[in-house]
């Protein structure tokens, strides 16, 4: 969340996504509720959202403003890691640090997203003793190929796919950058790696323009970076799909399950989006001419796990991300609730418990992936 735009915090390697949900003037007394007064005017916000489809020159606009969330996710992660939430050696080589200091409820709720996703990364390559593809959707500028090379983690191989623009600021970054290239190179085995200006590709490490929005395209361009259908494959969306319309998120959630035998999916994105601090975020985005398609999908936990249910996975579970917060070593959250003072306690708890994680499964060859949990 960037403090200064009305940015919501949270966002690992997709976009970030939320309004800042309290706006100046806007106390706690007037935040809560959602009750039957609101509702009119939460009816307006999600129809807004999920608007009929937009014009060339409109979709191009609207592109652009998810493209800017980027930017945002990655200068608050950045600030986090500067004041010692977590450790990232590499967030430095791809985004400038932030101007200002961001509010400690956005850099608890970005600590609490990387070290739930985390987990359940970790997990998946616990199961498949890295005998694994991960495919990370709409990456940005994230630095988990990185990090987990330093821990000696590697998949076989490790794809990022974001919209071409993106792709070509990230491989002017990892080519610009030794820290970053090097690891590459490292990693690498075979003929030359091969970069364009909108992909890469080595042996371990490939990076692809695509737009998610067109499942058949994103699959051709994968399987040319040697995506292998028949290895356990982890997909991660992080504030992805709640920019793609229900059918469109519908739709390539259906090609991954019917595409991968052994697959798992991890989805981290807004929901409880019907009560008035979901409508407050909405509104904020809409104002910065972001658009939430998808937010229909983000009404509750259950309708997140039927979505995943209902396009070919067999299991799926979702918890808000207050729920994720007290699942994480103690000890470490005591560490970094030192780290700055948190005034409003009661905002962090509804800021969490309008984000969650969801993750899906299909095991053919039962290796335990529906066991996966926190």
């Amino acid at each position: 969340m960037d403090e200064a735009s009305d940015q919501s915090p949270l966002r690992s390697g997709g976009r970030s996504c939320g309004g800042w949900p309290m706006r100046s003037g806007e106390r706690r007394g007037q935040r809560g509720g959602g009750g039957s007064g609101g509702r009119p005017s939460l009816a307006r916000s999600m129809a807004a959202a999920a608007r009929e489809p937009l014009s060339a020159s409109g979709l191009d606009e609207a592109d652009e403003a998810v493209r800017g969330t980027c930017e945002d996710a990655s200068v608050c992660k950045r600030f986090a890691v500067s004041v010692g939430y977590w450790k990232d050696p590499y967030i430095q080589y791809f985004v400038r640090q932030a101007k200002e200091r961001k509010a400690p409820e956005i850099n608890r709720g970005y600590y609490a997203r990387v070290h739930g996703v985390s987990y359940l990364i970790q997990a998946f390559l616990k199961k498949t003793d890295c005998n694994c593809q991960i495919v990370n959707l709409g990456a940005g500028m994230d630095t988990l190929f990185w990090r987990l090379k330093d821990e000696n983690l590697l998949p076989r191989k490790y794809f990022e796919v974001d919209f071409p623009m993106i792709v070509a600021r990230k491989i002017h970054n990892i080519k610009s950058k030794p820290p970053l290239s090097k690891p590459i190179m490292e990693s690498h085995s075979g003929d030359s790696l091969l970069i364009d200006s909108h992909s890469l590709d080595s042996s371990r490490y490939s990076l692809v323009g695509a737009d998610l929005r067109f499942s058949s395209d994103l699959e051709e361009k994968l399987k040319k970076h040697n995506l292998d259908t028949h290895l356990p494959t982890l997909l991660i969306a992080e504030c992805v799909l709640v920019y793609m319309t229900p059918q469109q998120s519908a739709n390539l959630l259906k090609w991954a399950a019917s595409t991968f035998p052994v697959a798992m999916f991890i989805n981290y994105e807004q929901v409880n989006m019907t009560d008035r601090f979901g409508q407050i975020m909405i509104e904020n985005l809409q104002r910065r001419q972001c658009n939430l398609a998808g937010v229909e999908v983000c009404r509750s936990l259950d309708s997140q796990k039927e979505r995943l249910l209902l396009n070919g996975w067999e299991t799926a579970h979702a918890i808000d991300m207050m729920k994720v917060y007290s699942f994480l070593p103690q000890a470490d959250v005591k560490r970094i609730e030192g780290l700055e003072f948190l005034d409003e306690k009661e905002l962090f708890e509804q800021l969490m418990q309008h984000y969650c994680i969801c993750w899906a499964s299909k095991d053919n060859s039962n290796l335990g992936l529906a066991n996966i949990t926190f």
